[in-house]
């Protein structure tokens, strides 16, 4: 994020910006995984459908992953699930949300969290496909306010709530595309697709320079402070 974006460097000072990314990164990790979002997903869009069928008859989660032995998928590509162990379950239709990227990204000194990835539909016989809707949510283009990337660095879980509204607003998406108002007709389809002011107090008489105080070394690991 610092790479792609100068606007922090003032505030990086000796910091080297590949070094401020890779330190943005662990904390994004300790805040959310993959796999947390993934799950937030499926329970948040399966707790707004409404309650019959097929929605009410869908396998437990906890047999899906047994049978799958993949309950933490945190790298993308994973190896492919086979997803002929549901049948013994009695599925007949698999239900699968992927989140391919998440994170953080910055313009203009104008910071937010985005995701991206698919939910999709198929049949266990054949995998013929019957909904497929692909996201691409980033709180920048939505004008999100400013998730600044140094209070992250205090506050990860700032970073978590930035993500669970992104969640939020791709199981809407995902609620409105498989309850279709046509019950009885087609398989759900989907879409392809503040300033600063200095201070002009002009003193009196120009005292003797200060001398500048030491600049204090960032800790191992941390980030530069947030502005107050």
């Amino acid at each position: 994020m610092f790479r792609e974006d100068g606007a922090y460097s003032s505030k990086l000072k000796k910091l080297e910006d590949k070094e401020a990314d890779r330190r943005l990164t662990v904390k994004l990790q300790q805040a959310v995984t993959r796999f947390e979002l993934s799950e937030r997903l499926r329970v948040t869009t399966l707790s707004r459908l409404p309650e019959e069928a097929p929605w009410t008859d869908a396998v437990d989660p906890a047999r899906v992953a047994t049978s799958l032995e993949s309950f933490l998928v945190e790298e993308v590509p994973a190896n492919a699930p086979d997803y002929d162990l549901m049948a013994p379950l009695g599925a007949d239709t698999i239900v699968e949300f992927v989140i391919q990227d998440f994170g953080m990204r910055s313009e203009d000194g104008h910071a937010g969290a985005y995701l991206k990835g698919y939910g999709r539909m198929f049949r266990l016989d054949g995998r013929s496909e019957l909904w497929r809707r692909p996201f691409d949510m980033d709180a920048v283009d939505q004008g999100a306010p400013h998730l600044d990337p140094f209070k992250v660095g205090k506050e990860p879980e700032l970073f978590r709530l930035a993500m669970t509204a992104l969640l939020d607003k791709v199981a809407d998406m995902f609620v409105k595309d498989l309850t279709p108002t046509n019950r009885k007709g087609a398989a759900p389809t989907g879409d392809a697709t503040p300033d600063t002011v200095p201070s002009a107090v002009t003193p009196s008489a120009a005292p003797p320079p200060i001398p500048a105080p030491p600049e204090r070394q960032l800790p191992p690991g941390e980030l530069p402070d947030p502005d107050a």
